[in-house]
């Protein structure tokens, strides 16, 4: 039960954050394509989250689903708001590369693949495929229909494979 000041309710959602920072950091990371925009947009999703945990009636069922979803939708809206004719180059960041020997060239082609899609094609293919969601959750997530999602996904795939192709193509003249 929280105290008069809210610390427990503060305590439980720095653990949360904690928990989750690394997750959401990585999620975020391969929407944006950007270490800084995913800082921004991870930094940005735990601030709304932190506003919802503190009304008195707020409280989140399952808050790993409802950070998810609020950082999918900010990163929607904000690239609504902002021209997304931007395509990052950065370098992939040290903590997402286990083995950079091994997987370093997987994961800028990736990276680069995933920059070429409009932002709503990404989000639908990082969390379907990279975060191993169903298309429900995706659709809730998104805020739209299965059938749209279903519909995306497929049409993103084709549109990454292509771009796969051409890349392959490219390198090998």
């Amino acid at each position: 039960m929280p105290n008069r000041s809210g610390s427990t309710t503060e305590q439980e959602f720095e653990e949360f954050a904690q928990a989750r920072a690394a997750q959401l950091y990585r999620s975020a990371w391969l929407l944006c394509g950007s270490h800084h925009q995913a800082e921004d947009l991870v930094q940005e999703t735990l601030a709304k989250l932190y506003a919802r945990w503190r009304r008195p009636f707020g409280r989140i069922d399952n808050p790993a689903a409802y950070a998810q979803t609020t950082l999918t939708r900010t990163f929607l809206g904000g690239r609504r708001l902002r021209s997304s004719g931007e395509k990052p180059y950065a370098d992939v960041p040290e903590q997402l590369v286990d083995d950079p020997a091994a997987k370093a060239d997987v994961r800028l082609a990736l990276r680069a693949l995933l920059a070429e899609l409009p932002s709503a094609d990404r989000v639908v293919l990082v969390l379907r495929y990279l975060e191993d969601l169903s298309v429900d959750e995706v659709a809730d997530r998104m805020g739209a229909s299965p059938g749209a999602v279903r519909n995306r996904s497929m049409r993103a795939l084709e549109r990454i494979r292509g771009l796969a192709d051409d890349s392959l193509r490219i390198g090998k003249d």
